[in-house]
């Protein structure tokens, strides 16, 4: 396992724990470690140390300008891959980078939610 996928999935796991109102579990298989706010996925964390990737929601824009700027910045595994962009350890991967890409997915999702099931601050 190398160190730069270890941070990226520790930074990604952090970010994602000090939101408001975040559940996780592995509802899919053992091997992903899905995040949900109110009962929907905005970041899901690969525990193969063969293939250490996160995976997070992502406007479709955004996500092409992300794509094209890093090489490991690819289209979403395991789901759609227009709103779905999965980031993996490589040149210009920063903890910032992470961290933003978290919390952008996490936003992303809690702006779907019904007024009354969204968490009450961040």
């Amino acid at each position: 396992m190398s160190a730069a996928g270890d941070r990226l999935q520790d930074t990604a796991r952090r970010t994602a724990l000090a939101l408001p109102d975040v559940s996780h579990g592995y509802p899919f298989t053992p091997g992903l470690d899905v995040y949900k706010v109110a009962g929907r996925v905005f970041l899901i964390v690969t525990d193969d140390p063969d293939e250490q990737i996160i995976t997070v929601k992502s406007e479709p824009e955004h996500s092409r300008t992300l794509k094209h700027g890093y090489a490991s910045i690819t289209p979403g595994r395991y789901l759609d891959k227009r709103h779905w962009i999965s980031l993996g350890p490589g040149p210009g991967i920063t903890k910032r980078l992470v961290t933003d890409a978290v919390e952008d997915s996490y936003d992303l999702a809690v702006g779907r939610l019904p007024r009354r099931d969204r968490p009450t601050a961040r």
